[in-house]
């Protein structure tokens, strides 16, 4: 399998074939290697974890899914709703032959992890969650320009006339670090309907608002490790404590860094997720079963 390097003809990226749409899905290193499925919040795309790839991938197969087809279809089987993107996600791993992953999520990411998790409990070695909030509580409010694109009308019309330069105006509240967004991000939210843009914003709130993480997560009896940017001005970082109540939980905040760890600081995310994922494999017998 060739190593994924951004913008290489030959890195193993392309669409596999679901029931109800295609899904992107990019991998790296040895399929062979222990296997880790990278998911992102669905507004950004696979390339939001390139500064943590090359690491990840010395030992390991690492496979990152794009859950709303790169931005495309405007339909997609099933709905946008979290466990509908769970089970899709479960449907790629099925098509790779891969039949047991350590989940990593970022930010809304998380919640299909999560999700991902409930489904397939024998499957999920562990799960680590980046920058996702414990309840919608933890939320801090958008800014207006989001909040006006979330909007039925004249959200619409809004979308209509996005550009790249308002796109990167709203992605800057993902950084506390100078970052240059990388065009992909663009481009991917330039492809993306506004049907599931909203989706991929408002059902991970809806599936927090069911029942919040820490709770899910302790009824799951995995390893969990969660990593928060101090500076996070999306998610309150404080909010972070909220998962210690999960048996075994590793919590760690990265000081100076925001809502996008894997960008802002690469080398001590990789390190964080590394040294998880090579004691994940083990549960946590105190920690209750999934009945």
């Amino acid at each position: 399998m060739a190593e994924h390097v951004p913008g290489d003809p030959d890195a193993d990226d392309r669409f596999v074939r679901l029931d109800d749409s295609d899904m992107h899905v990019v991998q790296d290193g040895q399929p062979g290697a222990p296997a880790l499925l990278l998911v992102q919040n669905a507004a950004v795309p696979t390339a939001c974890w390139d500064p943590v790839v090359p690491r990840l991938a010395a030992a390991h197969h690492v496979i990152r899914v794009d859950l709303l087809g790169r931005g495309r279809p405007a339909n997609i089987g099933g709905g946008y709703g979290i466990p509908a993107q769970a089970r899709r996600a479960g449907a790629a791993l099925d098509m790779l032959g891969v039949s047991r992953v350590t989940v990593i999520g970022h930010s809304s990411g998380c919640t299909v992890a999560t999700a991902l998790a409930e489904q397939r409990p024998d499957a999920v070695a562990g799960l680590a969650l980046i920058d996702m909030g414990p309840t919608p509580a933890a939320k801090i409010p958008d800014r207006a320009l989001t909040r006006l694109l979330l909007t039925r009308f004249p959200g619409r019309l809004l979308w209509r006339l996005k550009s790249g330069a308002t796109i990167r105006k709203a992605a800057r509240t993902g950084f506390a670090r100078p970052v240059d967004i990388p065009d992909a991000f663009i481009e991917h939210v330039l492809a993306m309907t506004h049907r599931a843009f909203a989706g991929a914003m408002r059902e991970p709130l809806r599936y927090l608002g069911e029942r919040s993480l820490p709770d899910r997560l302790t009824a799951l009896g995995l390893p969990v490790l969660v990593i928060f940017g101090a500076d996070d001005q999306r998610w309150r970082s404080s909010s972070a404590a909220a998962y210690h109540v999960v048996p075994g939980a590793r919590v760690e905040l990265l000081p100076g860094v925001g809502h996008t760890p894997m960008l802002e600081a690469p080398e001590a995310t990789s390190a964080l997720l590394l040294d998880f994922a090579a004691a994940a494999p083990q549960r946590i017998a105190t920690a209750p079963h999934p009945a």
